[in-house]
């Protein structure tokens, strides 16, 4: 890392706002306008949030639903400066903390927006940036109007010095025709100026706004706990009922075949030397129990790690799993190792999951599965042409694929307009062992 990526917080910035270009300046300006339209948004929020504060009456109502839309504002701030500039700012640790029941007062309510420490940032950040974060935006703006008044006065400065009795064009009298051409010339020079200004300006206010609203280290590392006590929750509870159904399985299934097919040995030996043909009766259907026994044991062993998962590994399993799959899958696989065996089963089944999904529920005619590892994380895309409209709300089986993969810190990603497609996108961390062939 050079000295000037350090400089500019550990990212790089952008090759076109490390040189200069006029189609990357022109874009720069197109971005500052819209920064500057957002710093006016800001003011509206914050002239809200500060009307909220003050409103008489009880009840904190009007101020949570202000602070929404200026958490909602700062989101958009965030996803500008990832794109525009590759700065990543991360988002609040948490939601907004409820409001205190039965407070009352300006005085309460402000004390409600001071007392967590991202809503105080952003309260801050929504006051302070219309006049911080709009000047950095406005200052290319105010460069390219500058160069141009300096033009206008070139053609039209010395008669209207004339009838104003007197005229400056930043540290120019204009007196004449001269002075009137230099002011031209400078103005001309600005113009540049702004273009070679408008990407840095950006990224400045990239860089601006993460100062403002990261949370910090403290911030991030208790809100780290939180989640992490949040899924050990999650998983052992997902362990008691997956013991449960186990046992209930176990119980209600193989359990009762043999203890059936133990009375039917002991009835059979009973009539073994009065009775043989029924002893033969008895001994076949016995067997018949344990044969049943065997595949409803082989099945539930099935359902708790797939003997293909642990034999072949996460790829293999994949494709046995796209061939059982009533809709026609493709299988992408670029896998250099295997992941552990946690996470690969938790992998498997999400896998597993959706597809069933696709086939009960999505009315697709084929479905694409991609399965990469790339910089300590499993990347896995599960796609298919179907009528969309998924949404991880209104079922089990996308919140269980969530809650399954938070245990890993895993996340899941929905993205399924009306319409199709429907694309479900899962991240694990995770490291491989032994390595093992690409393929695809």
């Amino acid at each position: 890392m050079d000295d000037r990526t350090m400089q500019l917080g550990g990212i790089r910035p952008p090759a076109s706002i490390r040189g200069f270009s006029v189609s990357a300046g022109l874009t720069g300006l197109r971005r500052v306008v819209t920064l500057c339209w957002m710093s006016m948004a800001a003011f509206g929020r914050s002239l809200a949030v500060s009307g909220a504060i003050s409103l008489v009456g009880p009840g904190l109502g009007m101020v949570p639903r202000a602070m929404e839309g200026v958490r909602g504002l700062a989101a958009q701030q965030r996803e500008l400066a990832r794109r525009w500039a590759g700065v990543e700012i991360p988002g609040p640790p948490g939601p907004l903390p409820p409001a205190p029941a039965g407070a009352s007062g300006a005085v309460a309510r402000y004390r409600w927006i001071m007392s967590d420490p991202q809503t105080r940032r952003e309260y801050v950040w929504v006051l302070t940036d219309p006049i911080a974060g709009g000047f950095l935006a406005f200052f290319p703006l105010a460069l390219i109007l500058s160069g141009l008044w300096g033009v206008f006065l070139a053609f039209f400065g010395v008669p209207l010095s004339t009838e104003w009795d007197g005229l400056w064009y930043q540290f120019i009298p204009i007196e004449g025709q001269a002075t009137a051409v230099l002011a031209g010339v400078l103005g001309l020079l600005q113009l540049p100026l702004a273009l070679w200004a408008a990407p840095r300006a950006v990224r400045r206010h990239a860089l601006y706004t993460r100062a403002m609203l990261a949370p910090s280290e403290s911030e991030m590392m208790a809100s780290r706990i939180q989640h992490l006590a949040a899924t050990r929750s999650d998983a052992v509870d997902t362990q008691m009922a997956e013991i449960r159904r186990i046992e209930r399985d176990l119980h209600d299934g193989a359990q009762a075949r043999l203890v059936a097919m133990g009375m039917t040995l002991d009835a059979a030996e009973h009539l073994l030397e009065t009775n043989p043909e029924a002893v033969r009766a008895l001994l076949i259907e016995a067997r018949q129990s344990s044969s049943a026994a065997l595949e409803e044991l082989r099945n539930l062993v099935r359902g708790i790690h797939p003997p293909v998962l642990a034999d072949r590994g996460l790829a293999d399993a994949v494709r046995a799993l796209a061939m059982t799959c009533p809709v026609r899958t493709e299988v992408q696989v670029d896998l250099p190792g295997r992941p552990e065996m946690p996470v690969e089963s938790a992998a498997y089944f999400a896998i597993s999951e959706i597809l069933t999904n696709v086939a009960k529920h999505a009315g697709a005619a084929r479905a694409w599965i991609d399965l990469r590892y790339d910089r300590g994380m499993l990347h896995i895309t599960v796609t298919d042409d179907g009528h969309g409209g998924a949404d991880a709300s209104r079922g089990t089986g996308l919140r269980g694929i969530e809650r399954r993969l938070a245990t890993f810190d895993g996340v899941v990603a929905v993205s399924s307009p009306v319409g199709g497609p429907t694309m479900v996108t899962m991240e694990i961390p995770c490291v491989l062992s032994s390595p093992k062939t690409t393929s695809s």
